[in-house]
């Protein structure tokens, strides 16, 4: 398993790049700006990682690690304890990682279906983001039909 990105929900995207790039010193590695659902992603570095960042995106095509700031175009405010959210993890196998994970009684909230993705809460209720290391596996059951459960 490998730490890839945490997710942060901020409610003004111009003042959360002040505070984390102007201020802090964490650098822009991309951005991706969703129009037909009305959101924008921006994933920072700290400085002293910009080689990591680099190898690992030669080597296994995705840059960590990684702080993720997402800011929703709506104005839906999420409390305060709804801007935190998620870690990511690259797992070698999904469907192992899931299925072991079940055994421990953790609920599986977004099965991965796709064989790339899937979603889990903490006993906290913090969200992880199950990521497949490299391609996505072929679909196969109980995963391709389960139903999502709960919230992530």
């Amino acid at each position: 398993m490998k730490y890839l990105h945490t997710m942060l929900r901020v409610r003004n995207l111009d003042d959360a790049l002040h505070f984390y790039v102007d201020l802090l010193g964490l650098k822009e590695a991309r951005r991706r700006v969703d129009e037909k659902n009305k959101y924008t992603l921006v994933f920072l570095y700290a400085p002293e990682d910009e080689a990591l960042v680099e190898e690992s995106k030669k080597k296994s095509g995705r840059d960590q690690p990684m702080v993720e700031l997402t800011y929703n175009w709506n104005t839906e405010d999420y409390g305060e304890a709804r801007y935190f959210g998620h870690l990511a993890y690259e797992v070698d196998d999904i469907y192992a990682t899931c299925e072991k994970l079940m055994k421990g009684g953790v609920t599986i909230n977004r099965p991965p279906r796709d064989g790339n993705m899937a979603f889990v809460r903490s006993p906290d209720k913090h969200s992880i983001e199950l990521l497949q290391k490299g391609s996505a596996l072929p679909p196969k059951e109980p995963w391709a039909s389960m139903p999502n459960t709960g919230h992530w």
